[in-house]
């Protein structure tokens, strides 16, 4: 089955969509597969490359994705980004979330990297979705340690 992701600025207006492929479904939760759909855009701490594949966690009772990026060349584990965003919106053959800037990029490693912490701070949100956002970031540093899937793999 093929879905329709949605990603939405923080304001709820739609900045990118692209396709992916349902894996498995849980009541509060999809994994899907999808490839990157942008030219090659080298972020200093990783070069996303255009046909990269995807392994995508989105939740509708949590405060963040999670994307697992595999080369597009042999599929080898280039690492994870984590989108910190308001819960996902699953609906048939839809998901869209509201993206709140912040974001987390975990190393095949398992080093953590906080990405975005201005253009979060320059955000106009109120405290309660700041304190939600900081409890997200504080839930996926906890899920690396612990190498709670999808991170059960790193060394």
């Amino acid at each position: 089955m093929t879905l329709t992701v949605i990603k939405n600025d923080h304001t709820g207006r739609e900045v990118w969509r692209y396709e992916g492929r349902l894996l498995e479904r849980g009541p509060t939760w999809v994994r899907l597969e999808a490839h990157f759909n942008r030219d090659d855009v080298a972020a200093g701490y990783h070069t996303f490359r255009r046909g990269d594949r995807f392994v995508e966690w989105f939740y509708s009772d949590r405060w963040y994705s999670i994307f697992e990026m595999h080369d597009v060349d042999d599929d080898h584990l280039t690492g994870w980004y984590c989108n910190v965003s308001r819960p996902a919106r699953l609906e048939d053959g839809v998901i869209a979330a509201d993206d709140l800037a912040l974001d987390v990029f975990v190393a095949p490693d398992g080093a953590i990297m906080l990405l975005d912490e201005e253009e979060f701070a320059a955000l106009p949100l109120d405290a309660a979705t700041r304190a939600a956002v900081w409890s997200a970031l504080d839930e996926l540093r906890r899920l690396v340690e612990q190498r709670h899937p999808p991170f059960d793999i790193i060394p």
